[in-house]
């Protein structure tokens, strides 16, 4: 009886059902592979990615000259992907009283850089630790802009400091960054020299 109805008696005792089952699972597995490589293709949802991925914008240096701002991260990404490094400089939790209790979440502060000249600085809440920083990578891209660099005396070389005092304000805290020499270094916090490092500047005095 089983013959004639093409082998169901054998599905019955969980063979012919088992063969099917891993059959269509690895079909699934195969589409969804294939899905996830198309995603990695970059598609520009904005006229400047438009420009860009054609070609038609040579440097970043044309976007900023014109102030156009960037909406896409895959924009710094295609200029200064090579050269761009990124590092977490603070993750700190944050608490929400709520009806429930108290809702704690991570705050995460990242910056990039290519240490050529262009630095940005990015922030992102979430209730994960990973996707904070994953979402500060984001913004920090989006925020990249040129910094100005200098000589201190002789015009010879790369620059390599500030072009003039610069005073900067943020909350009650207000920092001052001074031309140094070649060969002084960056004189200045922990974190200011990691700033000042990934904007390129090789040598700099700092107060606040």
């Amino acid at each position: 009886m089983s013959d004639e109805r093409g082998g169901f008696g054998r599905g019955e005792r969980g063979r012919g059902r088992g063969r099917g089952d891993r059959g269509r699972g690895r079909g699934r597995g195969r589409g969804r592979g294939r899905g996830d490589r198309d995603e990695n293709v970059w598609t520009p949802v904005t006229k400047l990615g438009r420009l860009v991925k054609e070609g038609k914008i040579g440097s970043i240096e044309e976007i900023f000259l014109f102030s156009i701002p960037v909406k896409e991260a895959e924009i710094i990404d295609y200029f200064l992907k090579d050269k761009l490094q990124d590092e977490v400089m603070k993750i700190m939790p944050v608490q929400k009283q709520s009806s429930a209790g108290q809702r704690t979440r991570f705050k995460a502060f990242v910056a990039v850089g290519d240490g050529s000249g262009h630095i940005g600085l990015g922030v992102k809440c979430s209730s994960e630790v990973a996707t904070a920083i994953r979402g500060a990578i984001l913004s920090a891209k989006l925020n990249v802009a040129p910094v100005r660099r200098g000589f201190w005396g002789r015009k010879s070389g790369q620059p390599h400091t500030v072009p003039t005092k610069v005073t900067g304000k943020c909350g009650s805290v207000r920092i001052r960054l001074i031309p140094a020499p070649r060969g002084t270094g960056l004189v200045s916090s922990p974190a200011g020299k990691r700033l000042l490092s990934m904007a390129g500047i090789e040598d700099c005095y700092t107060s606040s």
